[in-house]
């Protein structure tokens, strides 16, 4: 990968990529054996500090929301890690695994290439095919092969993202508000498959969403960003994030909302109903 501006140089460990790393600044926190450890990372455009000093690792397999307001350096955390921040400035440590794959709002699929090409765009190796073929198969859109992108509703779209994400079998997956733009049973079941597709892979993945249900239902730590730190790393239970509606649930998502500003009774608690994700059109 090339070098970062801002004095920022990259290096190579084994099995990983280690990019944005400023004279002087090791690996400072991380678990053994993380896909992603991350000590000490600033960004800024201008004089405006978007990230400071921030700390974070990832375990491998390991599914983390990232929540914070608006500004808060979410997006700049994500292109960080996917070595997509050339022309911000800064320093600090990531290391992150070679195998990096990226999930966008929107499905950016090319419409001049029909389901199938846009899957196994860049894909190489005799069983390419056949592996597209398979990733469609697994979202649900066996049989839309030669469908154009036009043709699929914008669910649709986002499942042929996602199997174009997932067929190079990453070790990290980014995922920058993938369900933002659809309707809300639309995001229901993206979230059901999201969810089975990362228990079936294993990837790493690193969600950023401003949907505080969502990243309850689908993550195993909530992460909250905020002035450019981790102002809060909270674990969360299999048991908490299927009982929507429990004491449990209630108490953590409360926990979020007023990490995040947002007075929790004012949030509408019935405006997403996990427990409806166990339906998959």
């Amino acid at each position: 990968m090339a070098a970062h501006t801002g004095g920022l140089s990259t290096g190579t460990t084994p099995g990983a990529r280690n990019t944005g790393t400023a004279p002087g600044v090791g690996p400072t926190t991380g678990t053994a054996g993380g896909v992603v450890r991350i000590a000490g990372l600033v960004r800024a455009f201008g004089d405006r500090k978007v990230l400071d000093g921030l700390e974070l690792s990832i375990a491998a397999g390991e599914f983390v929301a990232l929540l914070g307001r608006s500004g808060s350096g979410k997006s700049t955390l994500l292109r960080a890690l996917g070595g997509l921040d050339h022309e911000v400035t800064g320093t600090g440590e990531i290391i992150a695994p070679a195998e990096v794959s990226v999930v966008f709002q929107d499905a950016r699929l090319l419409p001049w290439k029909r389901v199938l090409g846009n899957v196994v765009l860049g894909l190489t190796g005799p069983d390419a095919l056949d592996r597209g073929r398979a990733a469609l198969a697994e979202v649900g859109l066996q049989g839309r092969e030669k469908a154009w992108p036009v043709e699929l509703s914008g669910g649709e779209q986002q499942r042929v993202s996602l199997a174009r994400s997932l067929v190079r079998e990453p070790e990290l997956l980014l995922a920058d508000e993938p369900f933002g733009a659809l309707d809300a049973l639309t995001r229901i079941r993206m979230h059901t498959l999201l969810r089975r597709l990362c228990e079936r892979h294993r990837p790493a993945v690193l969600l950023v969403t401003h949907d505080v249900d969502e990243a309850i239902v689908l993550a195993d730590r909530v992460v909250v960003l905020d002035e450019g730190r981790i102002a809060a790393d909270v674990p969360v239970g299999p048991a908490v994030a299927r009982r929507h509606g429990s004491p449990e649930y209630a108490a953590l998502r409360d926990e979020l909302l007023a990490r995040l500003g947002v007075d929790p009774t004012e949030a509408d608690p019935a405006a997403f109903d996990p427990t409806a994700q166990e339906s998959v059109a």
